[in-house]
């Protein structure tokens, strides 16, 4: 079951699916789904879900961890074994157990969002993924801890999700779009990677801050490294 909330340009639309029941969401959040870009498909079965996709080849998938006929973790590793179908950002709805977030980056989904759901959180991850879909490089999540410095001044963060091109950083740091930093994490099971990045995006989540980091120096045998990590997870 789909439906389009908007008529014009709807070969440019970006494609939205959400496989879970957030329909009162839709209506009452109108700042981001609720645009003449974005044609909205709707379904509550994660089998369903998947025929949607491959029908009509979304941009961004919403769906819950959990949803009975066909776990949200579970349509996404099948997405992410067909060609086809496996350039889509995905973001999956769970619950606070750390088992579930495991599920969650084991399976190639880009992002995770805990119940009960932040509206405006929420919001700001589609407009990340939405935006940032035209690149070439594919997104996979990762929470690595981030030693950063800015000038004399070294901070800490984590990172949310990462490509070989950048990584989405999560700091109480205050930095400005254009500030290039040093930073320092490690990919799971191998040795510490060294990037400077520039701030290409930001979000603001209460003291958090969420940056669209773009690498702008970093070896080639540390970007081999993250290519081959983003592979084997997707």
């Amino acid at each position: 079951m789909c439906r389009s909330v908007n008529k014009i340009n709807i070969m440019e639309m970006k494609k939205i699916l959400i496989a879970d029941g957030l329909n009162p969401f839709i209506r009452e959040e109108k700042t981001l789904l609720d645009r003449g870009d974005f044609q909205i498909f709707t379904t509550n079965s994660g089998i369903d879900a998947l025929e949607i996709h491959r029908a009509n080849k979304m941009d961004l998938i919403l769906a819950d961890l959990n949803t009975p006929d066909m776990a949200g973790d579970e349509m996404t590793k099948i997405i992410r074994t067909v060609p086809e179908l496996k350039r889509v950002s995905i973001i999956l709805i769970t619950s606070l157990k750390k088992a579930d977030f495991e599920r969650c980056a084991a399976c190639g989904a880009n992002d995770y969002i805990t119940r009960p759901i932040d509206p405006q959180k929420l919001l700001s991850k589609v407009a990340w993924l939405i935006s940032v879909y035209e690149r070439k490089d594919l997104r996979v999540l990762i929470k690595s801890r981030v030693i950063g410095s800015f000038g004399r001044d070294p901070f800490f963060g984590t990172t949310c999700n990462i490509s070989a091109s950048g990584l989405l950083l999560e700091t109480e740091k205050v930095l400005a779009r254009g500030d290039v930093i040093s930073s320092a994490f490690f990919i799971p099971d191998i040795e510490r990677i060294s990037a400077k990045c520039r701030v290409m995006r930001i979000v603001r989540h209460e003291k958090m801050f969420q940056y669209g980091m773009q690498f702008v120096e970093i070896s080639e045998q540390d970007k081999m490294i993250i290519e081959d990590f983003v592979l084997k997870t997707l």
